[in-house]
């Protein structure tokens, strides 16, 4: 900045200069960096030549930037493995120039992969180990110690007590990797593969797949098998070898440095040990890998590798690394998939369809955020207008014809994308070609899932919007006009109990009295409840609750805004009337009330009453479960507004826990001051001071944390007790009346009670020795059970 400054007030020519002598070593530096994350772009000259020169520039400079030169490889080895063989062509080239540069880069390379494992970074120690295959192929590594690194991956099966997911790991580390360097390691160690391989196929017929069911998009094994991730790349590897390790879809540029690679002395790895299993390893969880098309759906043009041809997995396994790479530029990222290399052998455009959804749906979340994924899919139509959307209208169509064995997660996430998309192109879509669903029980898939759409779609829209675009014939399945439902506003509720006293609240509203005011007002309602018992009407009366808020929400019912404004103004009223649990659901039934023909208003005020403290997390799962709630259970909104519950109570405790982390650090730094400070008595006396204020603050924050966790225990325990109710009563009524227990309804409960498994594993784990003492003990009914068994086995 000052640097700045000074070259503003002298301009006399001679400091740009002394300026470009300053920072010529960062300016150099940043050129490297940009010639090495640039190469194998587009360019006029051939990807050889640009290597070959790059080598060369490489070379010069190692004297002087040789450990910027290997953080920047190792970088991208890690982050942009998209492009691995033409970075492991040019670290043989440099290898083949400078032997000690070689082994320094595979040291590093190591020690990268050691940090990466240590810190839970999964993802990119496959990458790195992908690189590090790759390195044989370009004679910088020797086959031999390649294959005893692989056998020491798969030693981690022969471990005790410790979890199927780390086992699970170390072997996909190795057969995911085969692809790029199996043909040249089978021909230098046959013996040794055979036996590892041997090893692998033992370990995957005796581990367990309990997992499977909640992780599959779809639940029927037509058209395409839904198979787990292990069990795909096991087949797609047997038919490698099978096929003698040919594979026609890798890109290979050292094969044309054959000739200078060959002569390259090598590097034995050094012996490399996979880190000891500890408690706070976070292991990548199991996947079902997504298949929507074959060859059979594109009909023109090159044909798709069949599901366990392995260039299906290279396809794949490139176009999801283009994706994570470049998720946060769309427009970046379309074009990068868009130019794959060898696009012109392959469908490309089905490839990508079916990778996006097939990580939009990944269970139990995506990898990156949904509205990515959307943004994607519009910038791809953009690019090819001529084809893209024509294959994004197929994919649709098919999973539209597959609805009902689909889980109900993967399809609200469907509907969101969906609508948004539609949102994006004047929601032109041929509606008649659904109108198979308008014939169909509205609780079905099909005509749920297009009146979902049509709701998220008026969300992003207006009502009458919604109206004009859809055919006349599907006015069953368009949601209501969001209007408010006023019970004192119509002329017969004149007779209706609390109609005097809401006029006299709204007039009071309007004429800006106080919270004491109001309170005041509110005193003369007659309580219907007195009668019964006379406790209880002093504090819960139903009548109160409902004259003040349907008032307060009709005065306010002109915007979100509105509402907020006036729920802010009158805390004081509303945490008066909800001083009881049973108040606090009764808030939420008048609001329910109020708003049932505006559910996005119903979750943004539920949600605003929580942040309020007006109502508890645990009173919300308990309204949603209610017979209140009954014939709205299944609505998308209704599950949007528990998960939302449910994190705002996880994020609660997170915030309280953080805050005691920081004091407990706050306390050891000044311990730790205190004992290398000496004996001043003034300092002492201070730092005294200091700790025992410390001590009572962490004190108290304990007892918040405890008090948090205790809290969101007990909202896990209300979810799924309530949910064991309804699925038990559901289960024994059909059993006593000889009925199917497959309904719609009961497909959608069972797989909602998996989401919240799935959604929120992480806090859950936590209370799994209460939820098996308590609830899902061995006389629960085997269909939920095998719920929280399958959630159980995700970890193992």
């Amino acid at each position: 900045m000052s640097r700045r400054r000074h070259s503003d007030d002298n301009n006399d020519g001679s400091q740009p200069h002394k300026r470009r002598r300053t920072s010529e070593p960062i300016e150099i530096e940043d050129r490297l960096e940009s010639l090495i994350c640039r190469v194998g772009e587009k360019s006029t000259s051939s990807l050889e030549s640009n290597l070959e020169g790059l080598a060369g520039v490489l070379e010069a400079d190692l004297p002087n930037y040789k450990s910027k030169i290997l953080r920047i490889l190792c970088s991208v080895a890690r982050l942009l493995p998209e492009k691995l063989s033409v970075y492991t062509t040019l670290v043989g080239l440099l290898n083949a120039r400078n032997y000690n540069f070689g082994g320094e880069f595979v040291e590093a390379m190591i020690r990268q992969l050691k940090e990466t494992l240590k810190s839970n970074l999964y993802t990119e120690a496959v990458y790195l180990v992908r690189f590090l295959s790759d390195l044989v192929n370009c004679h910088v590594i020797a086959a031999p110690s390649m294959v005893a690194m692989f056998e020491n991956f798969v030693s981690v099966t022969q471990e005790e007590d410790i979890p199927q997911v780390r086992s699970d790991w170390y072997v996909y580390a190795v057969l995911s990797n085969l692809p790029w360097v199996g043909k040249e390691l089978y021909e230098k160690k046959d013996v040794e593969m055979d036996r590892l391989l041997n090893q692998i196929e033992g370990y995957l017929k005796r581990r367990q797949k309990i997992h499977v069911p909640m992780l599959q998009v779809w639940t029927a094994e037509k058209p395409h098998p839904q198979e787990e991730y292990l069990d795909c790349i096991w087949a797609q590897v047997q038919k490698l070898k099978k096929d003698r390790w040919q594979e026609r879809h890798i890109l290979r540029p050292y094969i044309a440095f054959d000739s200078v690679l060959c002569e390259a002395l090598q590097h034995n790895l050094p012996p490399f040990t996979p880190p000891a299993h500890s408690d706070d390893a976070v292991y990548p969880m199991p996947r079902v890998v997504f298949r929507m098309f074959d060859y059979t759906d594109a009909p023109e043009g090159p044909v798709m590798p069949g599901s366990h041809s392995v260039e299906r997995f290279v396809i794949e396994e490139n176009l999801h690394c283009i994706i994570n790479s470049h998720w946060r530029e769309r427009k970046t990222c379309a074009a990068q998939l868009l130019s794959y290399p060898g696009k012109n052998k392959i469908p490309l455009n089905y490839h990508i369809v079916e990778v996006i959804f097939g990580e939009l749906f990944q269970l139990p979340a995506p990898p990156h955020i949904d509205v990515m994924y959307t943004a994607l899919l519009i910038e791809l139509c953009k690019l090819q207008p001529g084809s893209l959307p024509q294959v994004l209208a197929q994919a649709t169509e098919m999973m539209y014809m597959r609805l009902d064995t689909m889980n109900t997660v993967c399809i609200d996430r469907l509907i969101n994308w969906f609508s948004h998309h539609l949102s994006n192109f004047q929601f032109r879509w041929s509606w008649d070609d659904w109108a198979d669903c308008l014939t169909q029980d509205l609780e079905k898939p099909k005509p749920k899932f297009v009146k979902e759409v049509l709701e998220k779609c008026m969300r992003l829209s207006y009502h009458q919007r919604i109206v004009d675009i859809v055919p006349s014939g599907f006015s069953a399945l368009i949601p209501a006009e969001p209007l408010c439902h006023y019970k004192y506003g119509d002329e017969t509720s004149g007779s209706l109990p609390g109609f005097a006293e809401s006029t006299t609240v709204g007039n009071a509203i309007k004429n800006r009295a106080s919270n004491e005011e109001i309170l005041t007002i509110l005193k003369d309602v007659p309580n219907p409840n007195q009668e019964d018992d006379d406790d209880e009407g002093e504090s819960f009366n139903p009548l109160k609750i409902e004259v003040f808020l349907q008032t307060l929400l009709h005065l306010a019912a002109k915007s979100f805004s509105h509402s907020f404004s006036a729920l802010a103004k009158f805390h004081e009223v509303l945490k008066n009337l909800t001083e009881s649990d049973e108040g606090k659901l009764h808030i939420l039934r008048v609001l329910y009330d109020f708003w049932k023909n505006h559910p996005q208003m119903t979750a943004v005020l539920v949600d605003k009453l929580i942040r309020t403290q007006i109502v508890d997390c645990a009173t919300v799962a308990n309204w949603i479960f209610s017979t209140d709630m009954a014939q709205d259970f299944t609505r998308f909104y209704v599950w949007e507004i528990l998960h939302s519950t449910i994190r705002k109570m996880n994020k609660h405790v997170q915030k309280i826990q953080k805050e005691l982390d920081e004091a407990k650090e706050k306390l050891e730094k000044q311990q730790n001051k205190k004992r290398d400070s000496g004996d001043e008595e003034d300092m002492e006396k201070n730092s005294e001071d200091e700790e025992g204020q410390l001590e009572e603050q962490i004190e108290k924050l304990q007892e918040k944390v405890e008090s948090a966790q205790s809290e969101q225990k007990n909202l896990f325990l209300v979810i799924f007790q309530r949910f064991i109710m309804l699925l038990t009563e559901h289960l024994v009524r059909c059993e006593t009346s000889s009925i199917d227990i497959n309904t719609p309804w009961y497909k959608n409960c069972i797989e909602r009670l998996q989401q919240i498994f799935l959604m929120h594993h992480v806090i859950i784990q936590q209370y799994v020795g209460t939820l098996e003492n308590l609830l899902f003990t061995a006389e629960l009914d085997h269909h939920i059970l095998a719920v929280y068994q399958q959630f159980c086995a995700l970890q193992l």
